[in-house]
């Protein structure tokens, strides 16, 4: 099925959602509206026990150059609090649904839209694609865009990015963590919908509650760490897609997920 929003397009393949930004003559900026837009989106697939994966794809040349720069200035504090709350809001909902989100990068994704790519579970980029967090160039800091980017890439790396502004293409974000796969443009389609098929094999029920522990358990130290994972792995064991999964590998068969 699929429907067509404002600043959106929806598409379902299967068990994999596919939600294009489609504002390409902005860049595919993210207005308060579109990240209003976005959100809302992600929370109704959210609700969707059908679908396993969602990929995060752009209509046009560029996969999203952040923030639009056209609502950004002559506000006042409550505006921009407004405005970075709402995006705050959309990241923490990327992360906090169900499904893994899969960003499908090509062209140029910069400041906010930098955010938006490090914030999503997986990242494939085309490999004419880039990253930067450029807003020191223009007086206004990535501080926003710095949390998700310091958490998929370390300190010193993200801070060179957030000072330079300078542009990372995609081979050298793939090494520093930021993308877990470059291919050629022409295959950059083919290769997220081969990435979101093998997420979508999986139990719904285990990939939702890994994809939870994840975000839970990556800023504990790591005596916190192994006492909420044990404890998330103990009832993750008791569920009925694990035994049945368990008991399918020792029989040799095919698993037949309840979602359980």
């Amino acid at each position: 099925m699929e429907s067509t929003r404002r600043f959106l397009t929806v598409d379902e393949d299967g068990p994999v959602a596919i939600v294009t930004l489609n504002r390409p003559e902005k860049r595919n900026a993210l207005s308060l509206d579109v990240m209003c837009e976005l959100q809302e989106t992600f929370r109704s697939i959210g609700d969707r026990d059908s679908l396993r994966a969602v990929i995060l794809a752009a209509a046009g040349k560029v996969f999203s150059s952040g923030h639009d720069l056209a609502e950004m200035t002559g506000r006042t504090i409550n505006e921009y609090r407004r405005i970075f709350d709402v995006c705050t809001s959309l990241m923490h909902t990327i992360q906090a649904i169900r499904q893994p989100v899969i960003a499908e990068v090509q062209g140029l994704a910069t400041a906010a839209g930098c955010q938006l790519a490090a914030t999503c579970d997986l990242v494939v980029a085309a490999a004419d694609a880039s990253f930067a967090t450029p807003g020191v160039k223009i007086g206004l800091f990535c501080t926003t865009p710095m949390v998700a980017l310091s958490r998929a890439i370390g300190r010193k790396r993200a801070m060179e990015m957030l000072l330079t502004g300078r542009l990372v293409a995609a081979r050298e974000a793939a090494e520093w963590g930021l993308v877990n796969h470059v291919v050629p443009a022409a295959e950059l389609r083919q290769m997220s919908r081969k990435l979101a098929g093998l997420v979508a094999e999986s139990s719904p029920l285990t990939v939702s509650l890994g994809k939870q522990a994840f975000y839970s358990q990556i800023d504990l130290d790591q005596p916190k760490a192994y006492a909420y994972a044990k404890e998330v792995m103990s009832m993750n064991a008791l569920a009925g897609d694990a035994q049945e999964g368990m008991t399918a590998f020792l029989e040799k068969r095919p698993a037949c997920w309840t979602g359980r």
